[in-house]
């Protein structure tokens, strides 16, 4: 029998126990210390600073987040600034990082932790849970790494660690791999110094277990069951990635832009307006494309001629005031360029 699967067997058993584990535990956090990153949330045990980096730093890559996050703490220092917030002024803030409903969540979890909680997060994992746009991730993060507590976290680099040194097969995006790998980082959690032990996991994915990973700078690679880990973590087919466009006008009056309130995908922001479809004859002034879940948008924007009929949910805006009105970015592109356009034109 294979003595290195042997040992792994034992350790996956009764992993806070057995010396094995203690063994990977050590590597693991020695290869840490030297090699982490100085990152501005890895400074603060504070729960609403760990709770604005955990939903920033969901979908969006690190170096992205970090003059975000420095920014909105400038502006909603704490729970209660940001629960007497406008939805507005949170849009507006958030723009630029994409996916709102997080905006909207971490809003909504201020104003339940002002209300429902004195102002004082929770520190059980049944009440964190219970916070607007709070999952089993998310919950745990804040209970490790702001209380310290021996719980375990999985997020995508950990995933990518976890599947490799486990030599997991089961696909880690159905709820079969999801508990194998939830139960698995349960498994390695020591009882102390818990956050650590979770960064330098994460770090670990982030670092050295990327996509294309880096075996021989490893400091765990000698726990490692995978032969394959370019296949790992293995995923479920990804649907076709499908193609719209998305049609929007652009009226221009008095140095005014009309534009309509979102009340689908960036609801409560604001874009130029919608139009049913193409007008026939026309030729778009912008076209561009940007990704979303699994589409491939373009947004083709064309000279709007009825804009005097606008609807309850459309307002003209002096371009002036555009710099304070939450827009998403690739609407705020097309006006941008649009608007360069027109002047350079009237030059």
């Amino acid at each position: 029998m294979d003595v290195r699967r042997w040992a792994f067997d034992v350790f996956f058993i009764n992993a806070n126990l057995d010396p094995d584990a203690a063994s990977f535990r050590r590597a693991l956090l020695s290869w840490y210390r030297k090699n982490r990153r100085d990152l501005p949330w890895r400074h603060s045990a504070d729960p609403y600073a760990i709770l604005v980096s955990e939903f920033m730093l969901q979908q969006t890559q690190v170096a992205t987040v970090i003059a975000y996050y420095n920014e909105w703490l400038h502006r909603f220092p704490d729970f209660a600034t940001l629960a007497a917030a406008s939805e507005n002024d949170v849009l507006h803030a958030w723009q630029g990082l994409g996916y709102y409903s997080r905006a909207r969540n971490l809003r909504a979890t201020a104003i339940a932790v002002m209300e429902k909680h004195g102002g004082t997060f929770p520190r059980d994992l049944e009440s964190i849970r219970k916070l607007p746009g709070i999952g089993r991730y998310t919950a745990n993060a804040i209970a490790t790494f702001a209380f310290n507590q021996s719980v375990p976290i999985v997020e995508a680099n950990i995933a990518r660690v976890l599947s490799r040194v486990f030599d997991l097969q089961t696909p880690i995006d159905t709820s079969a791999g999801r508990e194998r790998l939830w139960s698995v980082a349960a498994q390695l959690v020591p009882r102390r110094n818990t956050g650590q032990h979770n960064s330098a996991l994460m770090e670990l994915g982030a670092l050295v277990c990327g996509v294309r990973p880096k075996c021989l700078s490893c400091p765990v690679r000698r726990f490692c069951r995978t032969t394959e880990p370019m296949v790992l973590p293995r995923k479920k087919a990804r649907p076709a990635l499908q193609l719209r466009t998305e049609h929007h006008g652009f009226a221009l009056r008095r140095h005014r832009v009309l534009l309509e309130q979102s009340q689908r995908r960036w609801r409560g922001m604001w874009i130029l307006p919608r139009l049913e479809s193409a007008p026939p004859a026309l030729q778009p002034l912008h076209r561009s494309e940007f990704p979303f879940t699994h589409h491939r948008i373009t947004l083709a924007v064309y000279a709007h001629k009825s804009a005097a009929q606008r609807t309850p949910r459309q307002n003209w805006f002096p371009i002036r005031e555009l710099c304070s009105i939450p827009i998403p970015s690739p609407h705020r592109r097309a006006l941008n360029r649009l608007l360069a356009a027109t002047e350079q034109r009237l030059s």
